[in-house]
């Protein structure tokens, strides 16, 4: 009998397939040329151009198991049975092939006969006007009407805007009356008996602004079934996170915790966190996500931090999600591979931010104190929202926390207030995140047009850089143009074309399409829709749809950009050599004037890696390895050794490139004939850009002979400014590090003696405040150092009282503290002192009872940070 998760999965695929569907792998979390989402969240989402028509699929039935994330209900995760950031969508999709019956059938075919279901306990619900769903649930499948539930259209009719959309038929579980009996436990419910497992969405319309739902020609059949929910059904848990996808992950966790899973409800809900926030972070990582501040990265480190969060809760006091990553690379390695192959990069990234939080979080446990301190010298009793809510946003400090340190101080917090701010941020949230919509696939549709016009091989650029070709789409402001003239921006289609057309981190080619009457240069050659695209700027003449041109690319720009491109393969290559296995590309741009390749691995990377890297890559190039490109069979591809960069789409047939027996990669872009021809390689920068991402920056060809040629320049300009010969520079400079630190010691130590000869001048300052002597002064341009040895000076000539001197400069004062052991004794300590000094003046420090130093940003109140002195005198007196 099917039961763990794989098996679902597999049983699924397996049973599309015998219906003629082509089984593709699950796309990456992160859309590929799609702006309007953050993240795959549908089984649907990487096939929006199929749907939407901009482009054709490579059959009209697919079938795939596809990992999504959701974050918009991300406050109740581990709070309610089946709420999850991470979950498996089973999906199987017609593209103007099948329609309503055979997806009926089929999904009641595959519960029944091959999940065996009970048929009991199966609801369907349908659009209350959908009479189609109806008869074929009624008359074919056999199903009583009463088991036929219908429903309005917010439950049963799939619409975003205008548009296609449809009607939808669920399928749902019975779980029985002991899984529920309140209000909510019906039919589309939010109760825990009725469980929807599967939505079949008939897309038949295509509302208009009208406000008209017009029958589209070709319908399609978009469905998606959790494969968690369905894994509960047949594993008999009580939630999904008792499942054999989740629950190994809860076991480590509780192992490493020895608390029990089930001791109490915060217990309970802090595992399940845990659980499914590791699910999302993990996969989304291996697929090239990486904490930041903003978009998805922001996703990420929401999710790292709420997990760290919750294992506070179970006593976790040091980085520990990262050792939840191997077994949850054990659990989704049927479809998301990639994760056990990166198992080093991703804990790596795992543990640094979860390091990075647990120090942020002692920043907040700071701040809230100080939020603290500030209320109770105003005599105030509640935190407000916006406070409350600034320690959850950007600290990431859980309300809760906020709540339970406040109530020691008998302080309460403004909970609708941060409920005010955290509900403005769901509203930016939503205003920022644009759903799964066909709209943005208007203006594709215009260059789809194009697709049955053009050649079918119609890229000649690899064997030469001229074409003669036919004009068949002219586009200006996005509109298709009969004709364009001088002066005009527009855009060119072509039956073939020469030029290059930016992908894969390589911009597109550069050069002019003319004939006898017409001239336009092309400034930039990009993708749309799988349409060459030329963007020019018309030079003189006119053109007009359907007329003969000669295309030519820029050939020096052509040639250097593939001196680049053909130099990342060799660093790719060479990286793994010289760092490890774990190194792989995650983004790249390829120009004729450099390089820039990103890559993971954790940490900088020093001088003699940079040496080793660049000496691999020149000898790659001394060899002078034939570049040899074949087109192969993508699994054939694989089998070779070819590497596949991450991210990329990958049809059925691929184009390897081979160069000698040092790279083998998939590469559709632009290369040397032989190594040899990119002359010389070297890297000019080497940075890090991300948690677990470093970049390196190189240049090829003429521009690395420019390179050496600047530094040589520089090096002769340096060494006549310090008139020597290039060749004793380094000494002429290790001579003038010397003669400056001796000067500077000089300097020093006469700033010493003249501050020295003020102490007679100070003490004269020295006054008495509530019966305790006090000497506070303000210098200029001091040292830490002299400052000290000043105020020790001092401190010889007071038997008892308080110094506080302040030294400023630019930008910035500095403060030194004393006290006599007779007063430390009263409570005066100067460490307590300087802090609540240098606060006024923009800063902070501290240190021992009778000596401390402080520094401060705000020089311009540093009279006023000394006259505080007295203040704290005469309040601790």
């Amino acid at each position: 009998m099917i039961k763990s998760g794989d098996e679902i999965r597999q049983a699924y695929l397996d049973f599309f397939e015998s219906k003629g569907h082509l089984i593709l792998d699950s796309a990456p979390l992160i859309p590929k040329d799609d702006p309007t989402l953050l993240w795959i969240n549908a089984g649907m989402a990487p096939f929006k151009p199929y749907f939407n028509g901009s482009l054709e699929p490579p059959k009209t039935r697919i079938s795939t198991s596809q990992k999504c994330i959701r974050t918009n209900d991300i406050e109740n995760v581990g709070k309610t049975a089946r709420h999850h950031t991470y979950f498996e969508m089973l999906g199987n999709f017609s593209f103007g092939d099948y329609f309503k019956e055979e997806a009926i059938s089929w999904a009641w075919e595959f519960v029944t006969e091959v999940l065996e279901l009970e048929e009991d306990r199966l609801w369907i619900t349908i659009y209350e006007e959908d009479e189609e769903a109806f008869a074929i649930w009624h008359d074919k499948v056999g199903l009583d009407e009463e088991r036929i539930v219908r429903m309005g259209k917010k439950e049963n009719f799939w619409q975003i805007g205008t548009g296609p959309c449809g009607p939808c038929s669920e399928i749902h579980y019975d779980r029985g009356p002991e899984a529920g009996e309140s209000e909510e436990d019906v039919l589309g419910g939010e109760g825990d008996r009725y469980l929807e497992i599967w939505n079949l969405v008939f897309t038949q319309y295509n509302y208009t602004e009208a406000g008209e739902y017009q029958e589209l020609p070709n319908k399609n059949i978009d469905t998606g079934m959790g494969l968690e929910r369905v894994a509960s059904i047949l594993q008999a848990t009580e939630t999904n996170f008792e499942t054999d996808l989740i629950k190994p992950l809860i076991d480590q966790v509780v192992e490493m915790s020895g608390i029990d899973y089930q001791k109490d409800e915060q217990s309970l809900t802090s595992y399940r966190v845990i659980a499914d926030h590791i699910r999302s972070a993990s996969v989304a990582i291996s697929d090239g996500a990486l904490p930041s501040n903003e978009g998805r990265g922001y996703v990420i480190r929401r999710l790292i931090r709420r997990a760290a969060r919750y294992g506070r809760k179970l006593g976790f006091k040091e980085p520990f999600l990262y050792q939840l990553v191997e077994k949850t690379a054990e659990i989704v390695a049927a479809v998301a591979p990639d994760l056990k192959k990166q198992l080093a990069h991703v804990k790596n990234v795992i543990k640094s931010e979860e390091k990075s939080f647990l120090q942020t979080l002692e920043q907040g446990l700071n701040i809230l104190e100080d939020i603290l301190n500030n209320l109770k010298a105003e005599n105030k009793e509640v935190i407000s929202g916006q406070d409350a809510f600034r320690l959850y946003d950007t600290y990431g400090f859980p309300l809760d926390l906020t709540e339970d340190i406040a109530a020691e101080e008998g302080i309460k917090v403004d909970q609708k207030g941060f409920e005010k701010e955290m509900e403005a941020q769901r509203k930016r949230a939503r205003e920022a995140r644009a759903e799964t919509s066909f709209n943005n696939g208007e203006i594709e549709k215009i260059y789809a047009e194009y697709q049955d016009q053009i050649e079918a091989r119609n890229f000649t650029g690899y064997h030469s850089l001229q074409a003669k070709a036919q004009i068949v789409g002219l586009v200006k402001a996005e509109k298709a143009q009969k004709s364009l003239k001088a002066g005009d921006k527009a855009e060119i289609i072509l039956t073939k074309t020469p030029f290059y057309a930016e992908s894969g981190g390589q911009l597109g080619d550069k050069g002019v399409i003319k004939n006898d009457q017409f001239e336009a240069e092309v400034k930039d050659t990009v993708k749309k829709a799988e349409v060459f695209v030329h963007q020019v700027e018309v030079k003189k003449g006119k053109i007009e749809v359907g007329e003969e041109v000669t295309a030519v690319v820029y050939h020096n720009r052509r040639e250097a950009t593939a001196r680049h491109h053909s130099a990342t393969h060799l660093l790719h290559k060479a990286l793994k050599e010289v760092l490890g296995e774990h190194v792989n590309q995650s983004g790249s741009l390829v120009a004729p004037d450099r390089l820039r390749f990103d890559f993971t691995h954790f940490s900088a990377l020093s001088s003699q890696e940079l040496e080793e890297l660049e000496r691999k890559v020149n000898k790659a190039i001394r060899e002078n390895y034939p570049v040899e490109t074949e087109i192969k069979a993508i699994d054939e591809a694989k089998d070779m050794g070819a590497t596949a960069l991450f991210g990329e789409k990958y049809g059925q047939e691929v184009r390897v490139v081979k160069m000698g027996d040092f790279s083998l990669e998939l590469c559709g872009g632009t290369h040397v004939r032989a190594t040899g021809d990119i002359g010389a390689f070297k890297i000019i920068n080497e940075s890090g850009i991300a948690a677990g991402v470093r970049r390196i920056e190189a240049v090829t060809g003429e521009y690395a002979l420019d390179y050496f040629n600047s530094k040589l320049e520089l090096l002769n300009q340096l060494a006549a400014e310090l008139k020597t010969d290039p060749n004793n520079l380094l000494q002429r400079v290790k001579q003038v590090k010397k003669e400056q630190k001796e000067l500077e010691k000089e300097l020093e130590t006469m700033k010493e003696k003249l501050a020295g000869s003020k102490k007679d001048d100070l003490i004269d300052q020295l006054e008495e405040v509530a019966g305790i002597n006090l000497l506070t002064a303000e210098l200029e341009d001091l040292d830490n150092s002299a400052l000290r040895n000043l105020t020790d000076q001092l401190k010889d000539k007071i038997d008892s009282g308080i110094i506080v001197l302040a030294s400023k400069g630019e930008n910035k004062v500095i403060f030194v503290a004393s006290v006599s052991e007779d007063l430390i004794a009263k409570g005066f300590k100067a460490g307590n002192i300087i802090a609540q000094v240098a606060k006024i003046a923009g800063g902070g420090g501290g240190g021992r009872p009778d000596m401390a130093q402080a520094g401060g940003s705000k020089p311009e109140n540093t009279s006023a940070a000394l006259a505080e002195v007295k203040n704290i005198i005469k309040e601790n007196k």
